[in-house]
């Protein structure tokens, strides 16, 4: 059975490939008449919402379907710092298009740099060299700015994708100082089925899985050093995970 079901997903990923290149190239023009926006919240708007219809279609090509649950967590007058749990590439195009309203994420540089996809990839991200001290600070920085203009900030606290066997890596201290330094609450967000839909030890591997998102109640910085917000977040995410 397991060689039969390999044999399938990896037929299956290649659908996937193509499917996602095909949508691609479709919502690209589109998705660039965001920056015709003067606004830069409006646009980035714009940007979610064509991203958030692109992902959609997609998602019933390759037969994984998405549930999302805990939207009523958003306040429409209030930006937050969402913060993810990162186990397969599946995690980066949920992420962003379900959060509700104009978000953007932080994202490696690295990718930019692919022909057309990088101009998408850079409209969406904040961009940042994780080896260059400078462009880590620069990127800090421009994560306040994105807040303050009332935008969400997305973040994968993990840092990379989880290749562990434990449903979390430690995080990283980068989104709690964010919380700190602007008071800007934290959203955790959970992710299941990605691990299942394209497990991170199987090279282009592709199965059909049901998938969730499930938005958590906005923890507040108030009260809490970076290191006690960083254990915070991380408890509730390890506990909606392990339910």
């Amino acid at each position: 059975m397991n060689l039969f079901k390999n044999i399938f997903a990896r037929i299956w990923a290649v659908w996937g490939l193509l499917t996602f290149l095909i949508t691609f190239f479709i919502i690209i023009l589109p998705s660039m008449l965001s920056h015709l926006f003067n606004d830069k919240k409006k646009g980035q708007d714009y940007f979610i919402a064509v991203s958030k219809v692109w992902m959609r279609i997609w998602l019933f090509l390759i037969g994984c379907p998405l549930k999302i649950s805990g939207l009523s967590n958003f306040s429409k007058d209030e930006t937050y710092i969402v913060v993810f749990n990162h186990n397969t590439m599946l995690d980066i195009p949920l992420s962003c298009p379900f959060v509700p309203g104009a978000n953007k994420t932080i994202a490696k540089s690295s990718f930019a740099k692919i022909p057309v996809f990088g101009w998408f990839y850079k409209k969406g991200a904040i961009l940042v060299d994780r080896k260059n001290e400078s462009s880590r600070r620069k990127s800090f920085d421009l994560m306040k700015k994105v807040l303050l203009t009332g935008m969400h900030m997305c973040i994968y606290p993990e840092g990379t994708r989880n290749r562990t066997d434990l449903p979390l890596k430690k995080f990283y201290d980068g989104a709690f100082k964010l919380s700190k330094e602007t008071g800007n609450r934290i959203i955790p967000c959970i992710l299941k089925g990605t691990k299942e839909a394209m497990p991170i030890h199987s090279s282009f591997y592709l199965y059909p899985t049901k998938l969730s998102m499930t938005f958590l109640p906005p923890v507040s910085p108030d009260g809490l050093s970076v290191k006690e917000l960083n254990e915070k977040v991380f408890e509730l995410m390890m506990e909606g995970l392990t339910v």
